[in-house]
């Protein structure tokens, strides 16, 4: 303890021990508070916060059972469970001590005590409130984020009956340990629907992990999903827990599982199997508790017809499925969408709350959307940003697919700068470089107008 940090609280009825300790300890720690009362625990404690607090065992009331150390310390607990109390004890006494342990306490210091001895544990002590309060921090922000990010069906909208069939189901597994298969296209919202069974279940306050299957090469597969030791291979510089045990007491969402290759199918299987993992490296199986949730958007029972997806495991992982209907069949949930998206990037790109016409809802209503809710959102954030009228039109609605080769319109990437500046010059080639008439039709004003192609060069 070279720097004086930490609160030390000593209650004991012995004012020699009470003057030793401030005495001592005052040079290493930053404040120091002794108090022979024991009555004044609790103003005590409803006025500071203490890291450490030393209490004697046995006070003057009842100088031999330690009931009166084994109330307080009680009452410490009880008034702030994080509280770290170091028992004040003498030689006869340790018996009572590690009673007083199995309770609650953190660890005993014998009296008289030897300086060395009680600064080691006072040390050790301090060391344990901080890691305390880190994990607590942790926790609370974990508890936090999972409550921004997984508010109810947070991005997760519709009213049409095909989603409320979706969230119906959702309503019925999710406080089971039931593993689900989820599948749908790309853009369905297939993570959003794992987020929101995970949000619901009883594993809740624990983690959620999710691993993209199509992401990770075959040679890594075990070390991202089992773990590995020290020296298990090149780059293993030191022990690294796997996602499984990393998500053990919460949730483990495999995403895209339909891209895995039948040798790595069947090794997750055989971790389904016994409900433990062995980190690459070792010879120990470690046990493993999660709620299983996957996902995938490709055919699998046709997969499974044609030998490219075990059928054990797709029996293993689906005990309930749950369809995502593309957007093209729920079309009528796509101005509830629209309205959603319009808030989130208008607050985002702090602009005017911006609202669309009924020919404006009718032309995206008669979109095939290959890339569903996924380019819906891209499609309404491009316009957002794109026109400046609080009124979106139909040709503020650009489509990157489809439309964009229909009009002309090609990109050969999705960068936003470089989009705006190929739809201004295509705006003045079909007017004939006309300003009035280019701004009109980019919904822009003359002066906005002449600023971006100023902007671009144009």
């Amino acid at each position: 303890m070279t720097k004086k940090y930490g609160k030390i609280l000593v209650v004991d009825d012995d004012e020699d021990v009470l003057h030793a300790a401030l005495l001592f300890l005052k040079q290493h720690v930053e404040l120091i508070h002794t108090e022979k009362n024991p009555d004044m625990i609790p103003t005590l404690l409803k006025n500071e916060n203490y890291d450490v607090i030393l209490l004697d065992m046995n006070f003057t009331h009842d100088v031999t059972s330690g009931r009166e150390g084994f109330f307080w310390l009680n009452k410490i607990l009880e008034i702030d469970p994080s509280s770290v109390v170091v028992m004040i004890t003498a030689y006869g006494d340790v018996e009572m001590s590690v009673k007083a342990i199995k309770e609650g306490a953190t660890d005993f210091v014998l009296k008289p005590w030897q300086n060395e001895k009680l600064l080691a544990t006072i040390s050790s002590a301090l060391n344990l409130k901080q890691s305390r309060a880190e994990v607590s921090s942790l926790r609370n922000r974990q508890q936090q984020l999972a409550a921004d990010l997984d508010k109810p069906f947070q991005d997760f909208i519709g009213d049409s009956p095909a989603m409320e069939k979706v969230f119906s189901t959702i309503r019925k597994v999710a406080q089971t340990d039931a593993n689900v298969m989820i599948l749908g296209e790309n853009g369905t919202g297939k993570e959003l629907v794992a987020r929101e069974l995970h949000r619901q279940s009883l594993r809740r306050k624990e983690v959620f992990i999710t691993v993209d299957m199509g992401a990770i090469t075959d040679t890594l597969f075990e070390s991202e999903l089992f773990g590995h030791t020290k020296g298990a291979f090149t780059d293993a510089k030191e022990d690294r827990a796997g996602r499984f045990e990393i998500a053990s007491n919460g949730t483990l969402f495999l995403d895209e599982i339909g891209n895995l290759s039948l040798p790595l199918q069947a090794k997750l299987l055989t971790v389904l199997q016994n409900r433990e993992v062995t980190r690459l490296g070792s010879n120990k199986p470690l046990p493993i508790d999660i709620r299983l949730i996957c996902a995938t958007n490709r055919p699998i029972y046709e997969m499974v017809n044609q030998k490219q997806f075990r059928q054990d495991l797709l029996y293993r992982v689906n005990t309930v499925e749950i369809h995502l209907p593309p957007l093209r069949e729920r079309l009528e949930d796509i101005p509830l969408l629209v309205e959603h998206f319009l808030e989130i990037y208008c607050k985002k790109y702090n602009v005017a709350l911006k609202c669309v016409t009924a020919s404006t809802l009718k032309k995206l209503e008669k979109y095939h959307w290959h890339g569903n809710v996924r380019e819906l959102q891209h499609a309404v954030e491009r316009a957002v940003i794109m026109t400046e009228s609080a009124i979106l039109q139909p040709s503020d609605i650009i489509f990157t697919v489809r439309e964009a080769k229909e009009q002309g319109l090609v990109f050969e990437n999705y960068n936003l700068e470089e989009a705006e500046k190929i739809i201004i010059r295509k705006a003045l080639s079909k007017h004939s470089g006309n300003i009035t008439r280019a701004a009109e039709e980019l919904g822009l004003t003359r002066t906005s107008l002449y600023r971006r192609m100023e902007k671009h060069g144009l």
